[in-house]
């Protein structure tokens, strides 16, 4: 599935991303549901029902699929009915099992560098949020996909030691960030606000493309504050392809 770039990125909603490395295309967090179809997200400050927007209309081919963690606006039973089973997926060893149990057949734990189509994955920590609340999230990760070019999808976490070390580490060609700023009622929030992305924005050279943001009903920052107070900052809008 060539492309003109040697990476880019279409964001679809919310998480749900096409990473196009070389001539391989990753459908990264699939979420399908119609708008309005799932319930809000618990203990938040509204209870619009969710996704907040419409798939956009977006050409979903793919060769392979890679899940950051299993939360409901990571993949979604709209996803899991609609994906073929047959399909190479990627994903943490922890819930390896459970998409076997959704009937996956070619599910790929990531512990060490994953080859795919002249493509390595790699995945990377994150904290879902800060002090107990971050630890009750469960595990989450990113993946970097290296080709000729490196992309470094941070998935859902908030900016602390390991991104940094993962930046300078990898030293990608362009950067995705799950922002939003995303939260419950209590305590601070478990994605990415203005701050942590300032401070991934400091930490690289790289580009930097900021997505996860006005489709679910806790993610509270819009992408219009977000513009406003970064710089050198991408924030796509639903639908809209970014080549690096």
């Amino acid at each position: 599935m060539s492309t003109d770039a040697a990476l880019d990125v279409t964001l679809v909603r919310n998480a749900t991303v096409l990473a196009t490395v070389g001539e391989t295309t990753f459908l990264v967090d699939p979420v399908f549901a119609e708008r309005g179809a799932l319930p809000p997200i618990d203990d938040t400050p509204n209870k619009r029902n969710n996704p907040l927007v419409p798939m956009p209309d977006v050409d979903l081919a793919h060769d392979a699929v890679a899940v950051t963690h299993r939360h409901p606006d990571h993949i979604d039973e709209a996803a899991v009915e609609a994906l073929d089973p047959d399909v190479p997926l990627f994903c943490q060893p922890a819930e390896a099992d459970a998409f076997v149990e959704d009937g996956f057949t070619d599910v790929r734990p990531v512990e060490g560098p994953a080859s795919f189509d002249g493509v390595t994955l790699r995945r990377t920590p994150g904290r879902h949020g800060h002090g107990e609340l971050a630890e009750a999230m469960g595990p989450v990760s990113g993946f970097v996909f290296e080709g000729t070019e490196t992309l470094y999808l941070a998935g859902d976490t908030v900016w602390y030691e390991p991104v940094a070390e993962t930046l300078a580490r990898v030293e990608p060609d362009a950067v995705v960030l799950n922002g939003g700023a995303a939260r419950f009622n209590r305590d601070e929030p478990i994605t990415m606000g203005v701050n942590d992305v300032r401070a991934v924005r400091d930490a690289t050279d790289a580009a930097v493309a900021v997505v996860h943001m006005e489709a679910i009903n806790h993610c509270l920052l819009s992408r219009e504050e977000l513009r406003a107070a970064t710089e050198d900052v991408l924030v796509p809008e639903d639908g809209e392809r970014i080549g690096f």
